[in-house]
């Protein structure tokens, strides 16, 4: 058996921002058009008038100050709320890919890695831009990968989930270096024209080298262990997909609402603290590492709340903002790639030995925690 090593992360953020109070801005706007243009059908009781943001309901409800995005301005125009992106040719880099590129190339770069080092490319994310083929394979052509590639979906949770089938494949020999890539156009799949969750997400793309430990030129974190849990809930979801137009009479219907994303957001919050908290626990508890024995963790970036919550559930206490760190306020939450986001740009201020904790979670209800040595 071979021991695993995260030798190498890479973080690709886009270029355009957009605050809470251009957000808002915009919101307020596209509400006062919804409700002038549906004014008749609301006074009837048709209809129900939209509420106006504000950027203290924002703030409040979830911690985030800004988000980056591909496309600022097809989300801020009030008539459109949502990215404009430029149709690409089948023989371009899709926008995924090209992201990819980006934070892989970084990451390789820590790891003193060549793309033609990686024989396993695994594309972990919660939307992917087409059933097939694989955003993974085209990742790997463009990279310049060996051996094999796939994509994986277990919603915000995929970064841990593919962390843990890379570590799992190394160990047993089948691969040597492998690429766990977390391209994330959240703005993609949010539905900005709902004030409940129009500010939740932002765009980014993580990428991790995994390495046999015997072979790593430069070995950070050894993979002690991964846990991964499912349980089944409707409370987060997305109804889009290739047999969406089964469901019409022939007609494209794209405000259907649930084809973006929808949550319970209480239920949410109720069911997954104490899931995500045992869950960590138990995985500690079982690899022998005590709560008073734990650096560091990088919990996923869905809010700020729960996320403090779970630190003293884990801990015992409250966190320090060293041992728990947040990347919310800058980046909103990316789904797969929060964890991922934290644990890149937060590492500093450990010893050899010390002990931290890769935690993400979300839809399906999904859990995966990873347990890492720093080296």
């Amino acid at each position: 058996m071979h021991q695993p090593v995260i030798t190498g992360t890479g973080v690709f953020t886009p270029s355009e921002t957009i605050t809470n109070e251009e957000l808002v801005e915009a919101f307020n706007a596209h509400t006062a058009l919804y409700n002038a243009e549906n004014a008749e059908a609301i006074a009837a009781g048709e209809l129900s008038a939209k509420e106006p943001s504000s950027t203290e309901f924002i703030f409040k409800a979830s911690g985030i100050e800004q988000r980056h995005v591909m496309n600022k301005s097809g989300v801020l125009d009030p008539a459109i709320m949502h990215p404009v992106l430029r149709e690409r040719s089948d023989d371009e880099p899709g926008i995924m890919t090209e992201m990819a590129l980006d934070a892989c190339g970084k990451a390789l770069a820590e790891a003193g890695l060549e793309p033609s080092d990686i024989d396993l490319v695994i594309c972990a994310a919660s939307n992917h831009e087409r059933a097939y083929p694989a955003i993974a394979i085209e990742i790997q052509k463009f990279l310049g990968a060996g051996g094999f590639a796939f994509d994986m979906n277990v919603a915000c949770s995929s970064a841990t989930f593919g962390i843990q089938a890379a570590a799992d494949m190394l160990r047993s020999g089948s691969v040597r270096r492998a690429l766990v890539v977390n391209p994330e156009i959240c703005s993609g799949h949010l539905e900005w024209r709902d004030r409940d969750c129009h500010f939740i997400f932002g765009d980014v793309c993580t990428a991790t080298v995994i390495e046999r430990e015997d072979e790593a030129k430069n070995p950070l974190f050894r993979i002690r262990s991964t846990r991964c849990a499912t349980e089944y809930s409707n409370n987060i979801r997305n109804n889009n997909g290739f047999l969406r137009r089964t469901r019409t009479t022939g007609q494209d219907l794209p405000d259907q609402r649930d084809m973006q994303f929808m949550q319970e957001g209480r239920k949410v919050f109720k069911e997954v603290v104490p899931m995500v908290s045992d869950h960590m626990l138990a995985h500690m508890s079982d690899e022998g590492v005590a709560p008073e024995q734990l650096k560091r963790m990088w919990l996923h970036q869905a809010n700020k709340s729960m996320n403090d919550f779970v630190g003293r559930k884990v801990m015992g206490r409250a966190p320090t903002p060293e041992e728990q760190p947040n990347i919310l306020q800058d980046y909103a939450n990316t789904s797969s790639a929060g964890s991922i986001i934290a644990f890149s740009q937060h590492q500093g201020g450990l010893e050899k030995g010390d002990i931290g904790v890769i935690c993400s979670f979300g839809a399906g209800y999904s859990v995966g925690s990873v347990i890492v040595e720093r080296l």
